[in-house]
C-alpha cells in the first residue's frame, strides 16, 4: 500500500484513460495514482503522482517500469498492451492486473478466432463469415455474399472495417483491400454485412461473476450524418432507462447471454478465467441481435459514459474482479443519461501538425459536464494537439436532452476557441428518430 491508500498503476493515454483515472481518484481508498502512456496526458499528469512514457506494446518496458513503480493494482486500459502479454507478465511477478491475459485478449485481437470460439461454443450471434490466409477464393466469397464487410485479422485501432456499397463502392475495390490487408495481416476475414443499429454492451468480469454496464451506441464515423471513414470514434451516448431507442425489450438481455456465454467458453479454450472488460460489438437487426466483434477491454468513447454513472468504488471493483471476487462487490448505475462528444483536429482523421492548443478545455465545462483528455501532451505550461482525438466533454443529465445539451455547449465552445472540430449531431433527437424509423422499418413495425 502507498502512504494514503493502495498504489494504481493505469496504462493507456487517451480519453478512456483519464476518465478511469478520474472513476479511481473518487475512491474512498485515496489511491496514490501512476501512469504509463505514450504521451505526457494532461489529464493524467494532473491526477498522477507520477507519469511514464513509452510504448505500450513494449512489454519489457511496461514490466521493468512496473517493478520500479511497485503498484497494488494494474489497470490496463487499451488492447495493445494486452495483445502483447503484459498482463502474462504481471502475473508472473504476483501484481494484481484488471485485464485478460494474452491468450483471453486475443478476442480482440484474432477476428478469426473470435468467430471460430463462438460457433465451437454453441453460441448464437454469428454472421456468414470466413477467414482468408490467400487471395484464393476471395471473389467467390465476395460475390457470393453480395452485401459484405472486409476486416484485417488483427488490430487496427477501430479504423481498418471496410464495408461494400459504403467504404468499397466496386467488387475491384473490395479485392484490392482484402489484398493489401493480406500484405501486413496474416488473415483477413470477409463477412456477411448485417442491416440494422449497432450498439456497444461492457461486461466487466472475474471470469464468473458478471457487471454488465448499461448499453452505449458509438459513433464511428468522422462527419455528421455519419458520413466519412470510420475514426477511433467521433462520441457516443446512454439513456437513462439503461436501454436505446431503437432497441426491443429482449435485445439487451440477448446480447447480456451471449458475452455470459463467451465468458463461460473462454476458461475452456484458454485454461484460464477471462478477467476485465468484454466488450461486445452488437447490431440490432430484422432477425434479433447479431454479433458484430468483440474487445477485450473497455471502449473508447463507451467507457466514458458508463464511468460517469457508475455508483461504486472503481479501485475496489478492479481489484475485486483481478482478485476473482467480483461477487463481494456493490455497485450500480444511475438513471441518468450521457453523450460524450469528442474534439478532433479540424483536419482529422488525415494527419496534421502538432498544434499548441491556446485554450483549457476544462474550463469550458460547465455544469453537468467533464472533460478527459487525449491525444494531447504537455511541455512545460503548454499544452500541443497531436493529429489524432484530443479529448472529450461527457454531458450527465436526468434526460438525453439534458446530456446532449451539456456537452454540445462546451464542444461548441471549444471549437470557437480553437482549430478543432466534433460531430454535433450526437445524442440529438434528429439523429436518435433516424436511429428508430430505421430499425422499425426492418422489423416492418
Amino acid at each position: 500500500m502507498g502512504a494514503s491508500g493502495p498504489r494504481v498503476l493505469l496504462v493507456g493515454n487517451d480519453a478512456r484513460t483519464d476518465a478511469i483515472a478520474a472513476a479511481c481518484a473518487a475512491s474512498p481508498a485515496a489511491p496514490e495514482l501512476l501512469a504509463l502512456g505514450e504521451l505526457a496526458n494532461p489529464g493524467l499528469l494532473a491526477k498522477c503522482a507520477e507519469v511514464r512514457t513509452g510504448s505500450l506494446t513494449d512489454v519489457d518496458w511496461l514490466a521493468a517500469a512496473t517493478r520500479e513503480l511497485a503498484p497494488d493494482l494494474v489497470i490496463v486500459g487499451p488492447e495493445a498492451a494486452l495483445a502483447a502479454g503484459y498482463v502474462d507478465r504481471l502475473r508472473e511477478v504476483g501484481v494484481p492486473a484488471f485485464g485478460p491475459a494474452a491468450a483471453g485478449a486475443a478476442i480482440e485481437a484474432s477476428k478469426a478466432w473470435a468467430r471460430w470460439l463462438v460457433d465451437e461454443n454453441g453460441i448464437p450471434g454469428n454472421p456468414a463469415y470466413r477467414a482468408f490466409e490467400s487471395a484464393e477464393g476471395l471473389l467467390p466469397y465476395m460475390e457470393q455474399l453480395g452485401a459484405f464487410v472486409v476486416k484485417p485479422d488483427g488490430l487496427t485501432g477501430g479504423k481498418g472495417v471496410r464495408v461494400f456499397g459504403e467504404h468499397l463502392q466496386t467488387i475491384e475495390e473490395a479485392l484490392a483491400y482484402a489484398t493489401e490487408v493480406l500484405e501486413t495481416h496474416p488473415r483477413v476475414q470477409i463477412e456477411e454485412r448485417l442491416e440494422g443499429e449497432e450498439f456497444s454492451l461492457q461486461t466487466i468480469t472475474d471470469g464468473e461473476a458478471v457487471l454488465h454496464c448499461p448499453p452505449v451506441q458509438d459513433h464511428k464515423r468522422a462527419f455528421a450524418g455519419d458520413e466519412g471513414p470510420n475514426t477511433g470514434g467521433m462520441g457516443s451516448y446512454s439513456c437513462a432507462d439503461h436501454s436505446l431507442p431503437f432497441l426491443d425489450a429482449a435485445d439487451v438481455p440477448a446480447a447480456q447471454d451471449i458475452n455470459e456465454r463467451v465468458i463461460e467458453a473462454l476458461p475452456r479454450e484458454t485454461g484460464e478465467p477471462y478477467r476485465g472488460v468484454l466488450y461486445g460489438g452488437f447490431i440490432a437487426t430484422a432477425d434479433g441481435v447479431r454479433l458484430i466483434e468483440y474487445n477485450a477491454r473497455f471502449g473508447d468513447p463507451e467507457a466514458i459514459n458508463v464511468l460517469a454513472i457508475l455508483d461504486a468504488d472503481f479501485v475496489e471493483l478492479c481489484a475485486a474482479a483481478a482478485a476473482g471476487r467480483l461477487g463481494d462487490a456493490s455497485w450500480s448505475f444511475r438513471p441518468q443519461a450521457t453523450v460524450c462528444k469528442y474534439v478532433v483536429p479540424a483536419d482529422y482523421p488525415a494527419p496534421s501538425p502538432r498544434t499548441k492548443l491556446d485554450v483549457a478545455p476544462e474550463e469550458l465545462a460547465g455544469e453537468g459536464v467533464e472533460w478527459y483528455w487525449a491525444a494531447c501532451e504537455r511541455e512545460g505550461g503548454d499544452v500541443f494537439m497531436t493529429s489524432s482525438r484530443g479529448g472529450a466533454f461527457v454531458g450527465v443529465g436526468d434526460s438525453l436532452a439534458d446530456a446532449e445539451g451539456a456537452a454540445e455547449s462546451a464542444a461548441s465552445a471549444l471549437e470557437r476557441a480553437a482549430p478543432v472540430r466534433h460531430r454535433a449531431d450526437i445524442g440529438t433527437e434528429a439523429l436518435l428518430r433516424r436511429r428508430v424509423e430505421h430499425m422499425r422499418a426492418l422489423r416492418g413495425t
